[in-house]
């Protein structure tokens, strides 16, 4: 859509027009809502003074970029956003060219824009091209972003950076960046200010108290300006993000200065929509909802594995005083949020920042407490580092839950959580296990308490797969648990979620096979494999997770080294690529691995 020779008002009909395609297709399909409603006039008003053709925008974290994806020829197709090969929830140059590059997760922006910024001058394009980033003030909490401020803020190249304030991330903000962003009001300075002079403008009426709140409004923002400022930075701000006016003459302006510049554009989180206006978490990211009602058209089902673990940790909180945790700006989504209520002093929000909320862990453990470090398998691959340095290396015993792993669904391939076996296997002093439901998540969380070294736990997004199996064993270290023993060649190896998906194969199946539950790929039970092999020559291995240097990877290994050579093995875990997003059960049809299919390669 050309926004160029349109005037404000039809600019502000275009933004409505957004929101009301934003509202019907997000209430329909679910997605990022609240955010990405906030955004609206700042897209607008960016596709109206810059260039899309040639200025690269950038977008953190991505999610709030609908309005640049309707804005870019894709209107019609807005209908298949987060379905199975429809739109991407997130930017995605394959799906097209005015998205600059790949974003589902946060602060990468400013080191993106600071990167084409230096291939413009290299190129000698300074002159007809410019660097665009908007990043959301959540985004601000992470040290990537501080990293690239510095170096920009000391080569100066020109970039203008928008600062979209909505006065949180996708929980409540955490941290003093995020203070600083919002006010300085809870300063002593303000607040002896702020007594001495309220008995005062009480005497003066209305007009007094408009005053007061005007000279509120603009105290709020001089550290921050100053900050940046300070780091060689120009700043712009705040302005109404909502005021497409404004934030248009305000872009001009800062384009024009060749320099870099921050222009901090002040929004309200589900603008337009009155039910999700300025709420916090839960309007974040949605399910399908009724728009005239806002209530959940999806109903509940069987109980999720986060509600199971928050169960589990809560229980075990109650007996252990030394059981702490922290969680990376996701306290509902990890299911964290009722520990963060009845242990304020053992559990932490740290924002998006995971680096820091393994080391913090780590020191943790070291002066005797037990860290449960609570991130989504495809979050921590930010903190893998940390991992190595801080906690294994040391062999601190923090204990690392990971949720959301294997597929995710809609989210696609920046949130499938499929490599966290393969990246931490790798690591000395780490156990590796997971629950195959809930009673052996609880036996899991109890072997975790305990557990002496750093150890990972990982579990689905929703919940397990249900099985008539025999009961869970409590969990013992290296030991596996075999489920069903028949004769015969075959044995179906389950790790985690693989175990129901193992049962749901084998009902399928026209003989009786062996089940078992491997519980730990790191350490192998290597006594029961052993035995296993002795019994059965056809191994299929069943884990919600990358095939290399996966699960299978692992008893190849425990094979070869025993020189063990009769016994054929087949994995099912996911091939070498990323894997789209969709509906969970369209992409595991799509990579071959439900049941029903499983069952037929088995035969054949």
């Amino acid at each position: 859509m050309n926004l160029k020779n349109k005037n404000i008002k039809e600019l502000e009909i275009v933004c409505q027009d957004i929101r009301n395609e934003i509202l019907r297709v997000v209430s329909k399909n679910g997605g990022h809502l609240s955010s990405t409603l906030g955004a609206t006039e700042l897209i607008v008003a960016m596709h109206k003074v810059f260039d899309i053709k040639k200025d690269p925008f950038i977008f953190d974290v991505s999610h709030q970029s609908y309005a640049h994806k309707l804005l870019t020829g894709r209107w019609e197709e807005f209908d298949t956003l987060r379905e199975f090969n429809g739109l991407c929830g997130y930017t995605k140059p394959s799906e097209n060219d005015a998205d600059y590059f790949v974003a589902g997760h946060s602060s990468t922006s400013i080191s993106l824009g600071v990167g084409a910024a230096k291939a413009i001058a290299l190129k000698g394009e300074q002159e007809s091209r410019i660097s665009v980033v908007m990043i959301g003030d959540g985004s601000m909490t992470a040290g990537m972003v501080y990293e690239a401020l510095n170096e920009l803020g000391d080569r100066k190249y020109p970039m203008v950076i928008i600062l979209n304030d909505n006065e949180m991330s996708i929980a409540k903000p955490i941290g003093a960046i995020s203070r600083m962003l919002s006010s300085a009001m809870a300063s002593p300075f303000y607040q002896r200010f702020k007594k001495t002079t309220e008995s005062f403008v009480d005497n003066f009426g209305e007009g007094a108290h408009y005053i007061a709140k005007r000279m509120e409004e603009s105290l709020k923002l001089i550290t921050p300006g100053l900050m940046f400022e300070e780091m060689g930075i120009n700043y712009i701000g705040p302005v109404d993000g909502h005021n497409i006016e404004q934030l248009i003459d305000i872009l001009q302006t800062a384009k024009k200065l060749g320099q870099p510049v921050i222009v901090h554009a002040q929004t309200t989180k589900g603008k337009g929509y009155s039910i999700a206006e300025g709420k916090e978490e839960k309007w974040h990211g949605v399910g399908p909802f009724d728009l005239e009602s806002g209530s959940s058209a999806k109903k509940s089902g069987a109980k999720s594995a986060t509600q199971i673990y928050t169960e589990a940790l809560l229980h075990l909180c109650e007996t252990n005083d030394k059981i702490v945790g922290a969680t990376a700006a996701m306290p509902t989504g990890t299911g964290l949020s009722p520990l963060l209520e009845k242990y304020p002093d053992r559990f932490w929000d740290v924002a998006i920042a995971e680096q820091h909320a393994v080391t913090s862990m780590s020191a943790l453990a070291k002066e005797g407490f037990k860290p449960f470090c609570t991130i989504y398998s495809t979050f921590l691959q930010r903190g893998f580092d940390q991992v190595i340095h801080d906690t294994c290396l040391m062999d601190l015993p923090v204990v690392f839950a990971l949720d959301r792993a294997g597929i995710v669904g809609e989210d696609g391939e920046t949130h499938q959580g499929a490599f966290d076996i393969s990246f931490l296997r790798a690591i000395p002093n780490m156990t590796l296990f997971a629950p195959r439901d809930e009673k052996s998540f609880h036996q899991a969380m109890a072997f975790a308490s305990e557990y002496e070294h750093p150890c990972s736990l990982r579990y689905p997004r929703g919940s397990f797969k249900v099985t008539t199996l025999p009961e869970s064993m409590p969990f013992e270290l290296a030991k596996s648990q075999l489920l069903e023993s028949n004769a015969g060649d075959i044995l179906l190896i389950g790790y985690g979620q693989g175990v129901g998906r193992a049962y749901e194969t084998a009902q399928l199946l026209d003989e009786k096979v062996s089940i078992l539950d491997l519980r730990f790929v790191k350490p192998l039970d290597e006594e029961m494999l052993s035995e296993m092999a002795k019994k059965h020559k056809r191994w299929f291995v069943f884990s919600d997770s990358a095939k290399m240097g996966g699960v299978g990877s692992a008893i190849l290994e425990f094979l070869a080294k025993e020189k063990i050579l009769d016994v054929q093995l087949t994995s099912f875990e996911y091939e070498d690529n990323f894997i789209t997003h969709g509906n969970t059960l369209l992409i595991e049809e799509s990579l071959g691995i439900l049941p029903k299919q499983l069952a037929l390669k088995i035969k054949n």
